[in-house]
């Protein structure tokens, strides 16, 4: 679900470099993670290609993919939100990673959870 949280995530990466891309999860990639997505792949990924801060979008299809992607787009910088903090540590032999913090007072689970009252 995005909101401004990830508009603000996204911009804020965008600043660190010149040309930012955004991984997205694929419907498979969604059913292993046990996760559930309103919108097909194809559709969250026009979404997000229409944000301006968005250069390119590239499927994610596993979690080992990573490497492989800094490596194939050489990429300076991996982004994550603040709720990753330390996950994506192993990453440091190939790019900088960052962890930026989250917007404050707003989340999927908090959207989701006041729509549901």
């Amino acid at each position: 679900m995005l909101h401004i949280g990830h508009i603000n995530l996204l911009k804020r990466a965008k600043s660190l470099g010149d040309y930012l891309i955004v991984g997205i999860s694929t419907d498979d990639f969604n059913t292993l993670k046990s996760k559930k997505s309103y919108y097909s792949y194809p559709d969250r990924k026009l979404i997000v290609e229409a944000i301006r801060y968005v250069d390119k979008v590239i499927p994610e299809s596993t979690w080992e993919q990573k490497i492989e992607d800094i490596k194939n787009y050489n990429v300076d910088y991996f982004v994550m939100g603040s709720d990753w903090e330390g996950k994506f540590d192993y990453l440091n032999p190939y790019c900088e990673v960052i962890y930026l913090s989250r917007t404050e007072g707003i989340s999927t689970s908090k959207i989701k959870d006041d729509f549901s009252q």
